[in-house]
């Protein structure tokens, strides 16, 4: 229970500041309550304020089930955080779910008892014709984007698998590379592609909000946790920062209630801005921030860069001082994954395993591999940082299956069937922000292959996940 302030406030007030979770509407009714007794008067924040009477908080990450709250007023500051479930009234019929953690032990059993539901998208003439090369989920998990090689990106509801209920964005002249929702935006998506740009997109007004011309083939992308700044990878080994300048008053909902059904933010509001690029001296791959968010006392975020080299830079940002080495893998490291919890640092090489290292002392703890082989060119956690699973698209690597392990143990504890067995790879995976949903795409180029590929996201048609 937040302490009670225990200063005189001359016309208080409270600003909630939400993460875009599953949990909001949990987080709105427990922030309610929880300053019900102060009578207090409760709004809504849709992002971190520039100039407000309180301490500035800055966002926090869409995993988080912490909400912050700020109390203000004009001769008072107070600050509380609080679990999002302390006083949740377990009676209120709104309240949403618990999510049950899965022990490794059932893991399997549970699983392996879902659906799996397929996305046709109607571009896909026959195999490799509509190849998805990156997957990626807004930040409440109500929708997926899957970028083509075809120059397509498709906005998918996961609920709704016909393609009508879609939303189609074009514009890339070449194969997109890399999608990626913003943390704290569930409604803006940054995409970059071959054709040497970089866009962001409203998908719910369909449109290219920005445009960015880097000079070259951009093939990464990384939001930092806060929204405000995005490194851009090409191909020449340059990383280009971006950053992003939300409107410069937030926006107070006079109706809470209300304020949860509204659209988060106004892409076309917000500056993208590409600053100085950094010429890398070794082959740079992919990158990842932590989680960590900028205070006025400490500016500097981390940045993890992934080397050709097998090493993974810890770097600090803005300055891209190298912070510290991981020597990581014996070759290539290709992609990289910092688990929600902030435990672990999972990395992807071109020798077929992933590194989980603890990012308490920076040892590696444990390494994981597959029996498919084949270079990890992706890598993502669940949600509650326990399982981890890798991608790789070369083909006959999903010829056993998509192996999920157990980041504690490194066992591997479940393996999910891929359609296209031997003449498959799997060539993104992703999981649900909140549930215990997979969602994945393959590539079916071999010889005798039927199966067109496509979305698939496991538990999402049915099976209580």
């Amino acid at each position: 229970m937040p302490p009670k302030c225990n200063k005189r406030c001359i016309s208080p007030d409270v600003l909630l500041f939400l993460p875009l979770s599953a949990r909001v509407g949990r987080q709105y009714r427990t922030a309610k309550k929880a300053v019900s007794e102060h009578s207090l008067t409760l709004s809504i924040i849709e992002s971190a304020p520039n100039s407000v009477d309180c301490e500035p908080l800055g966002l926090i990450p869409s995993t988080s089930t912490r909400a912050f709250v700020a109390g203000a007023g004009s001769r008072c500051r107070c600050r509380w955080t609080f679990d999002s479930q302390d006083l949740l009234d377990e009676d209120d019929d709104m309240a949403a779910p618990r999510r049950e953690l899965l022990h490794k032990d059932h893991f399997s059993f549970v699983f392996g008892n879902v659906k799996t539901q397929s996305y046709y998208d109607p571009a896909s003439k026959g195999p490799g014709s509509h190849t998805i090369r990156t997957l990626a989920w807004n930040p409440t998990g109500q929708l997926i984007a899957a970028g083509s090689a075809d120059r397509t990106i498709r906005i998918w509801n996961p609920d709704r698998p016909h393609v009508r209920y879609s939303t189609e964005l074009r514009g890339h002249t070449a194969g997109i590379e890399k999608v990626l929702f913003n943390p704290v935006r569930d409604a803006e998506l940054a995409s970059c592609s071959a054709d040497g740009t970089v866009r962001f997109w409203d998908v719910r007004s369909k449109t290219c909000v920005s445009r960015l011309d880097v000079g070259g083939e951009a093939f990464t992308l990384s939001w930092s946790a806060d929204g405000s700044t995005m490194i851009v990878g090409k191909k020449d080994d340059t990383l280009i920062p971006v950053s992003v300048k939300f409107p410069s008053s937030p926006t107070a909902h006079p109706d809470p209630i209300g304020a949860l059904n509204t659209p988060s933010s106004t892409p076309g509001a917000t500056t993208y801005t590409a600053l100085e690029p950094r010429p890398q001296p070794v082959q740079t791959n992919a990158t990842t921030f932590s989680w960590c968010m900028p205070t006025p006392e400490r500016q500097e975020q981390q940045v993890f860069v992934t080397t050709g080299e097998g090493k993974v830079k810890i770097m600090s940002y803005p300055s891209f001082n190298i912070m510290h080495t991981l020597n990581a893998h014996t070759s290539a490291c290709l992609s990289i994954a910092l688990a929600p919890t902030g435990r672990y640092l999972a990395v992807g090489g071109s020798d077929a395993l992933i590194s989980l290292w603890d990012t308490t002392d920076w040892i590696c703890r444990r390494t994981l591999s597959s029996e498919n082989g084949g270079a990890i060119r992706g890598v993502s956690w669940s949600f509650d940082g326990r399982y981890v699973v890798g991608a790789c698209d070369e083909l006959a690597c999903a010829g056993n299956g998509l192996e999920i392990f157990h980041a504690e143990s490194g066992d591997s504890i479940h393996t999910i069937p891929v359609p296209g067995g031997i003449n498959a790879g799997v060539s993104a995976v992703e999981w649900h922000p909140s549930r215990y949903w997979l969602a994945y795409s393959t590539t079916t180029d071999g010889p005798g292959s039927s199966n067109p590929g496509g979305l698939k996201i496991v538990g999402a048609a049915g099976g209580g996940l």
